[in-house]
């Protein structure tokens, strides 16, 4: 059952509280990591922690549902769910990489979950389920002839977004690469040796 997070108190907002835990999260592991130190971290006491949310476990699955929420999103939106199956498998890789670098702490943690926890596992559960979005967005493109056909669909979606989720490893936000141009560089290398129809030196599909 979801618990409604609580109001905080002046000074400590649950986004900030948040942002902090996800911090701790990803240097010491979730469950190497206690209230104490968290409230170390914070500067505060762990009953201001408490003033926010309940436990621990909440605060990781208001972590893992901020990731998962923003690819569900992208999943969402018009250029996901109209047009040729390539274009919109195109759109959820770059609405992917967007999400990853706007949530890059939140992505890095969902990356790491392995099922522990209840919460765990239901974000688990949530990954997979995007992925079988993709695998049948890859395999509709397959069907419309856009796709290259010897490569099974599921494979060319692990390949696809495991490209994506390796940028956590060392994209940085504030360098020189902007989100943009660096989901120009991912989908640019990835979907020419994708596509049936290269595109051309403009950037534009071949006919």
């Amino acid at each position: 059952m979801t618990v409604a997070a609580r109001r905080g108190r002046p000074g400590h907002s649950l986004d900030s509280l948040l942002d902090v835990a996800v911090e701790v999260f990803n240097e010491r592991g979730y469950e190497a990591t206690s209230m104490d130190s968290l409230a170390e971290r914070l500067g505060v006491t762990k009953s201001a922690i408490y003033h926010h949310v309940p436990s621990k476990v909440e605060l990781l699955r208001l972590a893992l549902d901020r990731a998962l929420d923003g690819l569900f999103a992208v999943l969402a939106e018009p250029a996901a769910t109209s047009g040729p199956a390539i274009d919109r498998l195109e759109h959820v890789v770059r609405g992917s990489v967007r999400v990853l670098t706007g949530e890059l702490p939140f992505v890095t943690l969902l990356l790491r979950v392995r099922g522990n926890t209840e919460v765990e596992q239901h974000a688990l559960g949530r990954r997979r389920e995007f992925d079988r979005v993709v695998t049948d967005l890859v395999r509709l493109a397959e069907d419309e002839g856009s796709v290259r056909p010897d490569v099974d669909p599921a494979v060319t979606s692990r390949l696809l977004f495991g490209t994506v989720n390796s940028l956590t490893e060392w994209y940085r936000p504030g360098g020189p690469l902007t989100p943009d141009a660096l989901a120009d560089a991912l989908v640019t290398t990835l979907f020419t040796g994708l596509r049936t129809t290269p595109p051309d030196f403009f950037g534009k599909k071949s006919r």
